[in-house]
This record gives C-alpha cells, sequence and structure tokens, in this order.
C-alpha cells in the first residue's frame, strides 16, 4: 500500500510520497503537525478528505501518514497551459465547494483555500477532489 507521509523538515511543498514542509521538531511547544492529525481523525468519513494511517514523533520530528494522492489542482492547471474547459472548471468548483461546506458543517475553517491543497485521487478515485493542508 502507497501512502503520503508528512514529515516537517525546511523544503519546498510538493505532494509526493514525503510529503515535506516547514521543519517542525518534536519538541515544539504548539505543534502544527500535531494539531493537523486531530483535525484529519475529526474529519474522516466525509468525501474527498484522506485518510489519516499515522501520526506519531520519528526520531526529532512529527510525521503524519496519509492516502497518497495525486497531483493537486495548481499542477493540473500548469499542466494544461494554464486553461480548464467550462467542464472541468464546473467539476472541480462543485468538488471543492463541497469540501468546504462540509468542514464548515464540522465546525472548521480551512484558512488557506488554494489549488496547491486541493489533490486529485488516484487510480478509481482520480476524478475525486481531497483537501489537504489543514495545518
Amino acid at each position: 500500500e502507497e501512502v503520503a507521509i508528512k514529515l516537517m523538515i525546511t523544503c519546498k511543498t510538493r505532494m509526493v510520497k514525503i510529503h515535506p514542509f516547514s521543519k517542525e521538531s518534536a519538541k515544539t511547544k504548539h505543534p502544527q503537525l500535531h494539531y493537523e492529525s486531530k483535525l484529519y481523525m475529526l474529519l474522516q468519513g466525509g468525501t474527498g478528505i484522506p485518510h489519516l494511517k499515522w501520526f506519531g514523533v520519528e526520531g526529532e520530528y512529527n510525521v503524519m501518514v496519509i492516502d497518497l494522492l495525486g497531483p493537486s489542482l495548481e499542477d493540473l492547471f500548469n499542466y494544461c497551459n494554464r486553461k480548464f474547459s467550462l467542464k472541468t472548471v464546473l467539476m472541480l468548483a462543485d468538488q471543492m465547494l463541497n469540501r468546504v461546506e462540509y468542514m464548515h458543517s464540522r465546525g472548521f475553517l480551512h484558512r488557506d483555500i488554494k489549488p496547491d491543497n486541493f489533490l486529485m485521487g488516484l487510480g478509481r478515485k482520480a476524478n475525486q477532489v481531497y483537501a489537504i493542508d489543514f495545518g
């Protein structure tokens, strides 16, 4: 089974098997990744919410493991020469609004809505939009 790992280290954000973000020591006073893992747990079961596989400390770092997902909407937009058909825009917008409505119905605000934080699924779920980065 392939998964995505969110490890807090200094690097540019890319959704791949290892998902680098800003550095977060396991000893930090305000563990952003721990907070994010709790949000994934509270949002579990919602359509387009990745499944949290594991959260814990590995060495000096907090680590979170979620489902492996496909490209971000930003990456797809760039791949398509920054042009989507009207049909594609409507399909994506409908799913993105549903994800945001679900979060709001559970009492949460995302606070970082952007194309990089919406990823496509893989395989049978390749047409499904997922919301990520609740930190």
